[in-house]
């Protein structure tokens, strides 16, 4: 790993624990240039968001480093880091107006007035709401009040930018459009940004790269297509988009693939990623896009036999639920097309795919 003068913000060896025992956060190690969007994903209770608030500063590090421009700021306090923070909850002051509130931390680091009038209707129009300044936070909406939060952490400037699930409060269709402006907002300015969500679409649509948590520990640090295309275990796979799993047992290991034993019946070729060795169990991973339905003989490395269960019509595809190999929900994603083989549920037809798109990774646990 590079030293700490060759990242912008370094986690060296750090720990976290509450009660002295048990840790919440266990040897963390990430570097994170300037200028990247990187987001801390996993379900709760993984250590995301206790990792972000000892970047922060509310919360101290039990063991190790943190550093931000090569220098260690673990005896810093959170309102010497210079570091701008987006929280779930907006944080807005009722009492002050929009610019009021854009203004607060400009007079806290004694800036000019005419400086911070400037900052504040910069900022004020980076969210597109520059004539908004004189409106509560009560008289906007939540979208807006978000962009008043997020344009507040950007007004003075910081090269760094913390967001906690900034966007949990929002309905759907808002949530979607301020990731795009959110995600937009960073490849203008350039800051760096640490976001924490437990929402794998979010992440995936945001970020150059993706630290994903699970107990205390970072599972898997990758680019979003690197961990939905190359997920290196178990848990990434499941975690990260939708994943059709299969158990068994591995019978060959023959360079990059190997042969695997299904428990519900039949045998199939997959990447072996992360196994043992021949006898050893495992878990393969399959994207429900990468199956195909009725594959013509010998088009496809792997071919069994599957029972539809359920049809759901999605616009742009088919949802295909079926038994495969003793897997109950097994999904299919049919696009819809011209030329489908037609299905019905109850029938029984052939699925395939090819062992390139199947990985063998370490058992699932249970």
């Amino acid at each position: 790993m590079s030293g700490a003068t060759d990242a912008f913000v370094r986690f060296e060896n750090v720990q976290k624990s509450y009660d002295g025992e048990t840790l919440v956060v266990k040897d963390l190690n990430v570097d994170i240039p300037e200028g990247e969007f990187l987001t801390m994903l996993g379900p709760s209770g993984s250590g995301k968001t206790t990792s972000l608030m000892m970047l922060a500063g509310f919360e101290p590090a039990t063991h190790g480093e943190i550093y931000l421009d090569g220098e260690s700021i673990n005896n810093v306090p959170p309102n010497k880091r210079g570091i701008g923070m987006v929280f779930q909850n907006y944080a807005l002051f009722p009492h002050m107006t929009v610019a009021e509130n854009l203004a607060f931390p400009l007079k806290v680091r004694k800036t000019g007035a005419a400086e911070i009038e400037e900052k504040v209707q910069r900022a004020l129009d980076m969210v597109e709401l520059g004539s908004f300044g004189g409106r509560r936070p009560a008289q906007l909406s939540g979208g807006q009040q978000q962009r008043v939060a997020v344009a507040r952490a950007l007004v003075f400037d910081p090269r760094l930018i913390l967001m906690d699930e900034p966007l949990g409060a929002l309905d759907k269709q808002l949530r979607e459009q301020m990731q795009y402006e959110i995600k937009h907002i960073h490849e203008n300015l350039g800051v760096t940004v640490v976001y924490v969500t437990h929402d794998q679409a979010e992440a995936l649509t945001m970020s150059d790269r993706i630290a994903v948590f699970e107990d205390g520990i970072i599972q898997q640090l990758s680019t979003p297509d690197a961990l939905y295309e190359r997920p290196e275990n178990s848990f990434v796979a499941q975690f990260i988009g939708e994943n059709n799993k299969l158990s068994g047992t591995v019978r060959e290991v023959k360079g990059k693939t190997c042969t695997v034993e299904l428990d519900g019946g039949g045998t199939v070729k997959a990447l072996a990623v992360n196994v043992e060795g021949v006898g050893s169990r495992t878990t393969l991973s399959l994207r429900p896009e990468r199956v195909e339905i009725a594959p013509a003989k010998g088009a496809v490395q792997n071919q069994l036999t599957g029972e539809i269960r359920e049809l759901i019509y999605l616009g742009d595809h088919i949802r295909t639920r079926m038994a495969v190999s003793g897997n109950e929900d097994f999904i299919v994603k049919v696009p819809n097309s011209a030329g489908n083989v037609p299905l019905a549920e109850g029938a029984k037809v052939k699925v395939g795919w090819e062992a390139g798109d199947c990985r063998a990774l370490d058992p699932l646990a249970v």
